[in-house]
């Protein structure tokens, strides 16, 4: 017997409620645009160019996105143990969405601020 979510709802099969979830939360978008904007990053250079994370909120969002298939992991076999964080292609392919959709938050925002 298929195990059934409780609280499923109407939008659970739409691509864009299933794409903002992955997206979503205080720090994904962070961790993309760092990634974005410098290629790869170890650990503690990408917990540098996030202002306020945490290292529980850095180290569970990058699992996410990394089970999402945006984020690359690679782990050296070195010592001390070297880990780099990249975006994959499917990550590089939503920064154009994402870009556009910060391009739409500007209008948005200097609009309600002349109203």
């Amino acid at each position: 017997m298929k195990a059934e979510s409780k609280y499923q709802n109407k939008y659970d099969s739409c691509n864009l409620t299933y794409a903002l979830n992955v997206v979503g939360g205080k720090w994904r978008l962070p961790i993309l645009w760092a990634l974005y904007k410098h290629d790869i990053l170890r650990y503690n250079e990408l917990k540098r160019a996030i202002e306020g994370i945490t290292n529980m909120m850095l180290t569970q969002s990058l699992k996410e996105l990394e089970n999402h298939g945006i984020v690359h992991r690679k782990q050296y076999m070195e010592i001390p143990p070297r880990v780099e964080y990249s975006l994959t292609e499917d990550g590089k392919d939503l920064i154009p969405a994402l870009i556009a959709l910060a391009k739409w938050g500007k209008q948005i925002k200097e609009k309600n601020k002349r109203d």
